[in-house]
């Protein structure tokens, strides 16, 4: 049998003569065998071959400038951070962009600092990074119980924050807990920079707020007060697993105890993250006291938008959301109380 048979000696594509690499072998892996006609010499199969995208130019700049300058010729180019969700879409042909604007080169898009009351996360800042930092785990707890049930580790070392949060995947986990943070989202266009508050950032599945010609270039949260607390807790069918429902919290507690600010989204219950308003009010200026998050819990199950799919019932995905509101709820409060 000829080597060159072997699905592995067939670069994934053949980049464009004037990209920095002329083949993304670095991407390629053996394609899943088509059961359908077996081959002995698991040779690839004419239906294998659709795993394959067509041919696409490659650029990798190094500066938020250059790439600025990419999308702005391109603009059927797509834009690659992590890569864990945007390469398997290409290799199924979901996806079939002219261009890819790889953007890790550029370092001064990684960062976690704090100051003038936000904490700033730069857009390529690895999930592994936000799960291994200590200003995280100690200050921004709903964040840390975010990121620690992100996929799993092999994963959250390449996906990058700015990324899960761009693919605005109804069933990514960040993106309600940038709505319940009442986070900013930084756009740096061609005229500069505009700032998008999260819950106006998704606007469908797999759709925001940016322009073509804009890049995701920093996230804001603001730097908790003391008295607050947050969590995020979640359902799934196995470690590693899309939720089949979330609920991410965040609160600040006033003097007298009563809840001040009150912050819930939900996940995977819509076609884009769900912002729970009226149960956020129903908590605001009240005491955190089991009948008054109950209540809240009720609202926030009224507030989801589920559908029936091989995760459960729309009932029981409603039920779900009922459960997760009381238990991050009182997670949120315990924090905030110093418990």
């Amino acid at each position: 049998m000829d080597k060159t048979e072997l699905p592995w000696n067939n670069p994934v594509v053949e980049a464009n003569a004037s990209a920095p690499a002329a083949r993304l072998g670095q991407y390629a892996q053996p394609p899943l065998r088509n059961f359908g006609s077996i081959d002995p010499y698991n040779r690839i199969s004419r239906e294998a071959k659709d795993m394959i995208p067509p041919p696409f130019e490659y650029q990798a700049p190094t500066s938020v400038s250059e790439a600025l300058a990419l999308l702005g010729k391109n603009p059927e180019a797509k834009v690659l951070a992590g890569g864990q969700s945007l390469i398997p879409l290409m290799r199924f042909r979901l996806a079939s962009p002219a261009m890819l604007v790889d953007l890790n080169r550029i370092g001064d898009l990684a960062y976690i600092k704090e100051g003038e009351g936000w904490l700033r996360i730069g857009a390529m800042t690895r999930e592994s990074d936000l799960d291994q930092s200590d200003l995280i785990a100690k200050k921004y707890p709903l964040l840390a119980d975010t990121t620690h049930v992100v996929a799993d580790p092999l994963v959250r070392n390449l996906s990058t924050l700015g990324g899960n949060l761009a693919h605005a995947d109804p069933a990514n986990d960040h993106p309600a807990t940038m709505i319940a943070y009442r986070a900013q989202i930084v756009a740096t266009g061609p005229k500069g920079e505009r700032t998008i508050p999260a819950s106006e950032f998704f606007k469908g599945p797999f759709e925001t707020a940016l322009a073509p010609n804009e890049l995701l270039t920093e996230i804001r949260i603001p730097a908790p007060g003391k008295g607050s607390g947050g969590a995020y807790v979640k359902m799934e069918r196995k470690v590693g697993d899309f939720a089949t429902a979330a609920v991410a919290v965040q609160v600040s507690l006033a003097k007298d105890g009563t809840l001040e600010r009150v912050g819930i989204a939900l996940t995977n219950v819509g076609l884009v993250p769900i912002q729970a308003s009226a149960a956020e009010k129903a908590l605001t200026g009240k005491k955190p006291d089991d009948a008054v998050l109950r209540q809240a819990a009720d609202l926030a199950a009224k507030a989801a938008k589920p559908e029936s799919d091989a995760r459960g019932s729309e009932e029981y995905k409603r039920a779900l959301v009922k459960t997760l509101t009381v238990r991050a709820l009182r997670k949120a409060v315990a924090r905030a109380q110093g418990g």
